[in-house]
């Protein structure tokens, strides 16, 4: 720091020559000058200036970053410390020790010497001015051990007399510096300062401001001793002389600016004059220092400090008026109690410059915290002033805290429900402040000032009616977003205040538009009393003043139903009122975590002033059931009881449409009336809809409360969907009924050409089954701040410590049970995150009495085994990795905690396990807190040898893997599926407790029962599966030809919903009939192609042709769910949750059940956080912003290491084996370097996997169906003399016969290599957030999906095929059908023509279409196709092309996908999703999205002409020249996902300067930084010539631009 003084020159010593721990040299040495001069003459004299860098003199260690742009390009590089061995390290640290040694008590000397100069005066000035020079030299190179309180206290009293000498300027500036290091070295000497009264002195100096470097030197001197002495400060008045201090500077700068004519004299002036801002700042930090610990009575001095604060807000740096706003609001808290002086604070602008910052648009931002303690201010101003009250509302604040509910991240009001803190939350911050801005006098009549605002409100409607216009539709909207209790009760008290205040003829068009009547049926589900009074009480106000307008609103959405059910519920049916067993809860945590803090009641949540003790609830036990009993009296007519009579008439015709639907399903279906069956349903369903589509909206009560949902979900699953397993082999009748009652569904729904798509009739079932599902969905979100961060032992399942608390168990034997014996401890400390089968494994081996040959009881033989960890190795698959149960990221092993990290692998340092809907974990290499426990799993490999031989029988066995132990809580058998932890949480949210206290979690003693499991002998394994082989090997042969959707069918009811929902509630029934319906829409064209084969059949249409469908599926995102999205993300922001698998069980269930309800971009991060752990989700963040060498050092800082892999441009494909055979397991990013050029980074790496996608897309590999039509040389990179295969289809695997190895010189082996390969480039470039070049298919995204393909698929990749297949199968069906009914034989061969050819003169033979060499069958009867036998002909050309031939290539790819990560993650992805992911985006560019996604810099701005130029030339390029281009400036030919918006770094375009003209010079890139440098060309034209030569010379290779 080069620091120079007005009287003094820089000090010549440098830092060089001192230890490494001191900080760098802030003393000066001074010369004698006159004192006589004035502070400006003396820096306008002087060459030197005052500290303009850093004025802060406190020690402070500078952080130093190492370089890691190095790698290692071996498979096994070094991972450790860069110290020296530990060898070295005692010597140096005690030499460090002597040197401070030596050097404290050399200081120490030094000290006193200086202490006796200092006294003695007879060398006059001069020699104090040495002495002065010499202790500021000491003072700041020693430390705290170089002084001693005494030493302290004897200089204070000597520094603050030589302050106060005004005859020598030097000695006063010198001994105030030595004040300012002395509290610098030593902080405890302010109080010795304080004692001589050094504070007043100081404030003299700075006030009178004789010299500016004087008075510079008190502004830093005050700031440290405020730091310990803030109330000493206050009394000498030390807030008034910084602030003058801060006027003088700017006043003294804004005069000499405009005295000096001289341009070059000013800007001299400017340069040897302190900062502004640092001062300022310096300033402002003593001000917050005093503020902070303002005294809670007495006199209030630092009213007078107000308005040079609230000017100060005006100012535009972020730290100062950060600085301002603190003290504030911390003078604010101070004045609460006191309405005068709150209106005092109002009379200086205070309002408007708040209420400017809190603007969203606002030049000037500030942090989180401070704008939550702004709104803070701004709650306790118009709560105690009167003109804050009116200020807001002139301010139109409605409209600044409506912008701030809307796009505030609502997962932040589950953050604390204690509001202990004022500033603890923004929503609450904000919901305060609308509720104090609406005064009720309903429980103030006394209170002069509520009645002077609800006068004022009265008096000026107009303010009142923007303020609803603005709050109300976004309260409504918070609440149904899924926000918590505290937030729900908050949002329903402003409702109500407004609807007491509000005027008849203002609230009927506000309520209307909020449909509040909607809005009060859905809070009336939930359970708390708090939300059902508030609901309650705004439903009477609102029959109060508006009973002719919203009483049959009321009926109609479900609200007079809702309060009849609190008063008698058991007449009403469960769709009337529906509770849903997962509830929204609400904990009694806090940030702070206090055993002290007490539990506030709901009824003073939002009250302005915190009372210290919970005081008791103002509800009544019956409170509830008189307000409702009084409203259905007053409010409701007598017959509206009736249980006919009180239903709307939509509701009665839908009922009707319920009932016919049921009778449909308790009809016999039989051959001769399935016709008429199929009329009838297609007309129930269409006067259904036209009901829907009708002038009167269905209101979401009268849509659940007719039972239509569960009707049509009841007969469109044939009565599946309410069973526990179903089994599909061998109830053929099952799938048949289904296929034809969805071929029906889907020509009702989807067959409409002429409307659009939001208006057809499977849209707005949708929509309206998901306003149903937003209305009853009550899915709870677990905050994790409930558990307190501390080590506890987990003596289960494995005897470790871990860093929460540990649940409570006692664990009893069943009653009855005789085959195990009693666990003879009491209670146990389990981890509350491990599995039922973690705990299994620990009890079985002490309570199974069975004994071993030798004589010894099992679990003696295991008592010696069951500490002894087994390690899991560090590249364990995923998918094999069978959990334990427990969590290992937050556990530390006992055993292991001695031992150095050097033994541990870096990447099985931990497991993190995220929890999925199976009862196998994913294990997750990732590393977590620091922790060094390794993954252990029970049992161990020796007890399994011991279990097998003490087994009796085989139902004993350790290898088979069903359960051996039932456990039972209250009750109830547990899931075994979910961890204790989801299993009590559960049980505690089914309670019907909506307010659930942490204490309680964790303080119970739970008892589980145990019984010992019976296998039944029945049981499958898998029951859940149910493919195309399985149930195709069941069912005759003749029908095969009509199950091609069979496997779509089964596939519905192969996963439960969620575990904690209850079957009969309306929820489900609305979550199976999305989920049937997304298959629909998604099967759409398999099913109208069904319909269609089925019409030509029995000759409803006669032309092949028509056999052509056109389908108008519904779009994707009309399935999602914007609530459960929001509620998904919520939780998967709170990382603990995460890595603890403490996730509620739903989250896992829904997704994997129905992914269709969340948006894509949320189940990417899902996707990642299961596959990859919490930690690679950061990483990968930010991977795409890795420019340059500074930023490749990231991961040694993220956990996860990169490897560097050095490739050759001419064995592109070899290199990627060799890379993936010894990296596919890595979990840190690989990146790529060429062999002989400079380039690193993201760029190469990008362009290394577009250049292996392109060899895998060469002819001649016998990978993939070729279509030599339409193969074309790629455009893009240059390539060998091979073509590129780019079927505008999408590559399909080539069928293989199962009898052949090789084909052309093609080894089928080398395929199946191939094969492998490209799964692990796939899984490895999803892994590591890599764009592919790849243009698979839609059907081979299905077989990467685990979905089974039908005939239908093949037109998606081959349509001539498939067309005449499906062609083929339409004439066998019709044959079939003339058979059945018995015609001649003369009308079967008119009728059953090829295009009127005869199907024996197509001349085809059993081998496959295009592949020759591929015979499909060998029996005598299948040389040529005749009518005869094309039904077989077409089985085996379906199964060669979709099944048989392509099964071992698909296999093979998903085997080198699994090496990397288990592919079962992407299950929750479409296929199009699937290639969005892999692929990224390709999309047109519009000149709006590039203007704002594109940073332009260093030289051109948005408007500069050769960028106007230049975005022009993009928009006109064609689509190879779009991919060329991205290629050239990025690596990789197409966008990621999210497309242009989501390029990280963005997309920069710079001037490039060159000595020559600019058209002699080609523009140049730095792909890692998608960095552009583009001359200034003179004419588009020459630009564009130049670029289009830059873009096809520059490729393939990365040298030095």
């Amino acid at each position: 720091m080069n620091q120079m003084g007005n009287r003094g020159q820089k000090r010549t010593e440098t830092t060089d020559e001192l230890p490494a721990d001191k900080r760098a040299c802030s003393s000066l040495e001074f010369r004698p000058s006159s004192s006589n001069s004035s502070s400006i003459q003396t820096h306008l004299n002087s060459p030197n200036t005052s500290p303009d860098a850093d004025i802060d003199t406190s020690s402070s260690a500078s952080a130093s970053s190492r370089s890691d742009g190095e790698h290692e390009k071996e498979e096994d590089s070094a991972y450790g410390s860069c110290d020296s061995d530990g060898a070295e390290q005692p010597p140096r640290h005690h030499i460090l020790r002597d040197y401070q040694r030596r050097r404290s008590s050399s200081d120490h000397g030094k000290l006193n010497n200086i202490l006796s100069n200092l006294n003695e005066e007879r060398n006059g000035g001069s020699g104090q001015l040495a002495a002065l020079t010499e202790l500021c030299e000491v003072l700041s190179f020693c430390n705290e051990d170089s002084l001693s309180s005494l030493m302290a206290d004897t200089l204070s009293p000597i520094l603050v007399k030589l302050a106060k000498e005004e005859s020598n300027a030097d000695i006063m500036l010198l001994a105030i510096r030595g004040i300012t290091y002395l509290c610098d070295v030593f902080p405890r000497s302010s109080r010795f300062l304080v004692r001589h009264d050094a504070v007043p002195v100081l404030c003299q100096r700075l006030l009178a401001i004789e010299y500016v470097d004087v008075a510079e030197q008190c502004l830093q001197a005050l700031e440290k001793i405020s730091r310990d002495q803030p109330l000493a400060c206050l009394q000498a008045g030390a807030i008034m002389a910084v602030l003058n201090f801060i006027d003088f500077f700017s006043i003294s700068v804004q005069v000499l600016q405009s005295v000096f004519c001289s341009q070059l004299v000013y800007v001299f002036f400017i340069l040897n004059f302190s900062s502004e801002f640092s001062y300022q700042r310096v300033a402002l930090s003593t001000v917050v220092n005093i503020c902070k610990k303002l005294p809670s009575e007495g006199p209030a001095p630092f009213v007078e400090a107000v308005p040079k604060l609230c000017d100060l807000l005006q100012h535009e740096d972020q730290q100062l008026v950060e600085s301002v706003a603190t003290c504030l609001i911390k003078i604010s808290e101070r004045m609460v109690q006191s309405s005068e002086m709150l209106e005092e604070l109002c009379k200086h602008e205070l309002i408007n410059q708040v209420t400017r910052l809190m603007n969203l648009n606002s030049r000037t931002t500030v942090s989180q915290t401070i704008y939550n303690g702004l709104i803070g201010l701004l709650v306790k101003l118009s709560s105690g002033s009167f003109v804050a009250f009116r200020s807001l509302y002139e301010l139109n604040i409605s409209s600044t805290l409506k912008d701030v509910l809307s796009t505030y991240d609502l997962s932040h009001g589950m953050s604390s429900s204690h509001l202990v803190d004022s500033n603890c939350n923004q929503v609450h911050e904000v919901l305060k402040l609308l509720n104090e801005l609406l005064p009720t006098s309903a429980r103030d009549e006394d209170n002069q000032a509520v009645l002077d605002k609800e006068s004022f409100l009265a008096d000026h409607l107009d303010l009142l009616q923007k303020f609803g216009t603005d709050i109300l539709p976004t309260l409504v909207q918070v609440v149904n977003s899924g926000a918590n209790i505290y937030v729900c009760y908050g949002c329903l008290s402003v409702i109500h205040k407004f609807v007491f205040l509000g005027k008849s003829d203002m609230l009927v068009e506000l309520l209307k538009t909020a449909n509040i009547p909607s809005f009060l049926a859905g809070v009336f589900s939930r359970k708390d009393q708090h939300l059902l009074m508030l609901a309650l009480r705004i439903a009477e106000m609102i029959l109060q003043k508006l009973s002719d307008v919203f009483l049959n609103s009321f009926i109609k959405e479900g609200v007079f139903f809702a309060i009849d059910a609190l008063l008698t519920p058991e007449k009403c049916s469960q769709a009337m009122v529906p509770v849903v067993s997962g509830i929204q809860p609400s904990f009694d945590s806090s940030q702070k975590s206090s055993a002290k803090e007490v539990q506030r009641c709901l009824c003073y949540a939002f009250d302005t002033v915190a009372s210290s003790s919970g005081p008791p609830c103002k509800l009544d036990k019956d409170t509830v059931y008189d307000l409702a009993k009084n409203i259905k009296t007053n409010y409701f007519a007598p017959e509206l009881f009736d249980s006919e009579k009180g239903m709307t008439d939509i509701l009665q015709n839908l009922r009707t449409f319920s009932a016919a639907l049921s009778d449909l399903i308790n009809m016999p279906v039989g051959d001769d009336i399935a016709v008429q069956h199929e009329e009838k349903f297609y007309n129930i369903l269409h006067q259904f809809m036209l009901k829907l589509n009708g002038r009167e909206p269905v209101s979401t009560f009268e849509f659940i409360e007719s039972g239509i949902v569960k009707s049509l979900m009841h007969y469109l699953s044939n009565g599946l969907y309410l069973r526990e397993n179903v089994e599909f082999n061998g109830i053929y009748d099952h799938l048949l009924v289904l296929g034809k009652r969805f071929e029906v569904f889907a020509k009702l729904f989807l067959s409409y050409s002429d409307i659009p798509v939001e208006d057809l009739p499977l849209s707005v079932l949708i929509q309206k089954l998901q306003s149903a599902l937003s209305s009853l969905e009550n899915f709870p979100v677990i905050p994790s701040h409930g558990f307190k961060q501390k080590t506890s032992f987990a003596t289960v399942p494995n005897g470790r410590c871990v860093m929460y608390p540990c649940f409570r168990v006692r664990f009893v034997r069943g009653e009855g049970e005789t085959c195990l014996s009693d666990y003879p401890e009491d209670v146990l400390a389990v981890d509350p995150f491990s599995s039922l089968d973690a705990i299994e494994g620990y009890l079985w081996p002490k309570i199974f009495s069975k004994r071993t040959e030798n004589g010894e009881s099992y679990g003696e033989a295991l008592e010696q085994m069951e500490s002894q960890p087994v390690l899991l190795p560090s590249n364990a698959n995923t998918s094999q990795g069978e959990s334990s149960g427990f969590i290992d990221s937050m556990s530390i092993d006992l055993t292991e905690m001695q031992e150095g990290e050097a033994n541990l692998s870096q990447f099985s340092s931990e497991q993190v396990h995220f929890r999925e809907l199976s009862s196998v974990e994913t294990s997750l290499d990732e590393t977590n807190m620091g922790s060094a426990g390794q993954e252990r799993q029970f049992p161990t490999e020796s007890t399994t040898k011991l279990k097998t031989q003490c087994s009796a029988s085989g139902d004993n066995s350790i290898e088979d893997s069903s359960p051996r132990l039932l456990f039972y809580l209250e009750g109830y058998q547990l899931d075994r599926t979910l961890t204790l932890y989801q299993v009590i949480l559960q049980q505690l949210l089914n309670s019907g407790d909506e307010f659930i206290t942490w204490a309680k979690l964790w303080s119970c003693v739970y008892t589980v029962t145990y019984k010992k499991a019976v296998k039944s002998k029945q049981e499958d394994p898998q029951p859940q599966e149910c493919t195309y082989r399985k149930w195709k090997s069941t069912i005759s042969d003749n029908f095969n030809a009509s199950l091609q959707n069979m496997a779509f069918f089964s596939s519905m009811f192969a996963r439960k919903l969620a575990s904690d929902l209850d079957k009969l509630s309306p929820i489900y029934d609305i979550l199976f009939l999305l989920k049937i319906l997304e298959g629909i829409n998604k099967c759409s064209f398999n099913l109208m192609s069904s319909e269609r084969i089925r019409a030509f059949a029995e000759g409803r249409i006669d032309n092949l042709d028509n056999l052509k469908v056109m389908v108008h599926s519904v779009p994707q995102n009309e399935f999602l769910s914007n609530r459960l999205t929001e509620k998904l993300e919520q939780q998967m922001r709170d990382t603990f949750t995460l890595s603890t698998g403490g996730m509620p069980s739903w989250c896992n269930e829904l997704v994997a059940s129905c992914p269709f309800l969340f948006s894509f971009e949320a189940r990417s991060k899902y996707f990642r956080l299961a596959a990859f752990g919490p930690r690679r989700v950061q990483l990968h963040a930010t991977s795409r912003s890795n420019s340059g060498a500074s930023n490749d050092r990231q991961p040694s800082t993220a956990g996860l290491p990169r490897k560097k892999f050095l490739v050759w441009r001419d064995g592109i494909l070899d290199c990627a084996t060799k890379m993936m055979d010894l990296h596919a397991r890595h979990k840190g990013p690989l990146e790529v370097e060429y062999n002989e050029e400079v380039g690193t980074g993201l760029g190469p790496t990008l362009e290394f996997y577009t250049l292996v996608s392109h060899e895998f897309q060469k002819s001649g590999l016998g990978m993939w169906r070729e279509d030599h039509s339409s193969s074309i040389i790629s455009k893009t990179l240059p390539v060998a003399d091979s073509e590129i295969l780019r079927n505008p289809f999408g590559l399909f695997p080539r069928p293989w016969s199962p009898t052949s190895d090789s084909y052309n010189e093609i080894q089928f082996s080398e395929v199946l290599k191939n094969f492998v390969l490209l799964g692990q480039i796939v899984a490895k470039a999803i892994q590591d957030g890599r764009v592919l070049d790849v243009p698979f298919s839609k059907a081979f995204y299905k077989l990467i999906l685990g979905q089974d393909l039908s005939l239908y698929d093949i037109q998606s990749f081959d349509p001539e095929l498939g067309r005449t297949l499906v062609d083929f199968q339409a004439i066998v069906n019709r044959k079939k059908h003339l058979e059945s009914v018995c015609v001649e034989n003369s009308t079967l061969k008119l009728d059953l023509c090829f295009r009127n050819t005869r199907i024996e003169d197509l001349c085809l033979d059993f081998t496959l279409p295009g592949y020759p060499d591929y015979v499909l069958s060998s029996e005598s009867n299948h040389k040529m196709v005749n009518l005869a036998n094309l039904e077989d002909y077409i089985e085996l050309v379906v199964d060669a092309t979709i099944h048989t031939g392509i099964a071992r290539q698909v296999e093979a790819f998903k085997s080198g996908f699994n090496q990397v990560f288990a592919i079962k993650h992407l299950l929750i992805f479409t296929e199009e999703e699937l290639e969005r992911l892999l692929c990224g985006e390709c999309d047109f560019w519009a000149f709006n999205e590039l203007l704002e996604h594109i940073k332009f810099d260093h030289g051109y701005t948005a408007s500069s002409p050769p960028i106007i130029n230049l975005l022009e030339i993009i928009q006109e390029f064609e689509y190879a020249q779009r991919r060329a281009f991205l290629q050239f400036v990025t690596g990789a030919p197409r966008l990621p996902p999210g497309g242009l918006a989501s390029l990280n770094p963005k997309l920069t375009i710079v001037r490039k300067h060159s000595s020559n003209s600019a058209d002699t010079e080609l523009p140049s890139v730095m792909t890692c930084a998608n960095y552009l440098k583009l001359p200034p060309y003179s004419s588009k034209e020459t630009m564009k010539e130049k670029l289009m030569y830059a873009i096809t010379e520059g490729q393939g290779s990365f040298h030095l631009s």
